[in-house]
């Protein structure tokens, strides 16, 4: 098992913008293309902490050198009340030949930087040369940051850039970052977010709403909405805008602004494209002067699948990782042929079969001499089920 933390992560994906977009969009036409498998999410809500809880997001992702693995992220918004991050998450990538563990990765950077992607290549698959103007970002978190830095990437000329936060001190922290680590921008904090809204033809939304505030329509037409958070327009916002997604059954779920819409109107005839699809066919000229285009990704975990596996091969190039040898078990712990836990069953050979057995031909007092003192004998078919705090000396069946 390959462990990869947080400074690992940052030492092989720092100044690989480029490289992250083209893996992000590589799985995006392997997705379009039917070369994933990409199980519904399962959400875990915590009891009397509505606002709280976690998503895991299992993934498969084809094409050269397949990849398998699961994404668990979990969501505290208080957190940032705390001075902390609101989300943290961890990544598996398991062998698509053995199916085992093979990378843990710390996930919080990965699921950022991948949604970033996602963001940064609607808006150059949707873009105009408008847009390349200004951007406004409404949230000043994590998220909005890595979208600046992936925007930077594919729109070269971004210079101004409007940010809304309910916290002033988040926009302020904000604003000194982007001034370090992006200098060529000009930050601006707008706290009334109507004029925020109208400062820019380009806006990224990464909040953490759980309602609807913002409808569509008092946008300027023509606006392209990036909103990775997923529920901050209206119903009616949505419906009335050119809206294009990354996988329509994934995000109209989870009481989404989009499946909202689609239990307002009925039906999904709203949704106009698929990024994946604009991405493979490279037509992208679908937006409307006259109205909003919103790009509401859902966050596949092929995304994150996709950057994982870049980032682990680097660090297995630069040697970067801690490397448990002993995370799994070892090949003797499992041992062939032993039927010493099967007493009963014909169909496993028992080279032991003779071993201990009196004259009369009845089975000795000593077969559970394979457990430990103070643990239970283990039933018939149930190997190692159900043990005491003591430790299994014998064969483990599987």
């Amino acid at each position: 098992m390959l462990v990869l933390t947080h400074q690992d992560l940052r030492s092989v994906l720092d100044g690989h913008e480029v490289s992250i977009l083209d893996a992000v969009r590589r799985a995006y036409v392997l997705h379009s293309q039917g070369a994933t498998a990409v199980p519904h999410s399962a959400f875990l809500r915590l009891p009397d902490q509505p606002r709280d809880g976690a998503i895991a997001l299992p993934a498969f992702l084809g094409g050269a050198g397949p990849s398998a693995g699961v994404t668990w992220i979990a969501s505290f918004p208080d957190n940032i009340t705390r001075g902390g991050e609101r989300a943290s998450a961890a990544i598996i990538l398991n062998s698509t030949s053995t199916g085992r563990p093979e990378a843990l990765l710390e996930g919080s950077l990965i699921s950022a930087r991948r949604t970033a992607a996602s963001a940064a290549l609607a808006a150059s698959a949707l873009g105009t040369g408008q847009d390349a103007a200004g951007v406004t970002l409404v949230g000043c978190g994590v998220v909005n940051f890595e979208t600046l830095r992936f925007l930077h990437v594919v729109h070269p000329d971004l210079r101004e850039v409007t940010v809304h936060d309910l916290r002033r001190e988040r926009a302020g922290a904000f604003a000194a970052r982007v001034a370090r680590e992006l200098p060529s921008m000009r930050v601006r904090f707008e706290p009334d977010r109507g004029r925020a809204l109208a400062a820019a033809g380009l806006v990224a939304i990464a909040t953490t709403a759980t309602t609807p505030y913002l409808d569509s329509r008092t946008l300027r037409p023509g606006t392209l909405i990036l909103h990775t958070s997923l529920r901050d327009v209206t119903p009616e916002g949505v419906l009335a805008a050119v809206n294009v997604v990354d996988d329509a059954d994934h995000v109209c779920r989870a009481d989404t602004s989009l499946e909202r819409a689609e239990r307002l109107s009925g039906n999904r005839s709203f949704i106009t494209a698929n990024l994946g699809d604009l991405l493979q066919a490279g037509e992208t000229d679908i937006r409307d002067p006259r109205r909003v285009t919103i790009f509401s990704p859902s966050g596949l975990g092929i995304l994150d699948l996709a950057v994982a596996r870049f980032a682990r091969d680097r660090a297995l190039k630069a040697n970067l990782g801690i490397r448990i040898d002993d995370f799994l078990p070892g090949p003797d712990e499992f041992l062939a042929g032993r039927a010493d836990f099967f007493p009963d069953r014909t169909d496993v050979p028992n080279p032991h079969a003779d071993e201990g057995r009196a004259d009369d031909g009845r089975a000795a007092e000593g077969r559970a001499a394979t457990v430990s003192p103070g643990e239970a004998d283990p039933a018939p078919g149930h190997g190692s089920g159900q043990l005491g705090s003591g430790q299994l000396t014998g064969a483990v069946p599987a």
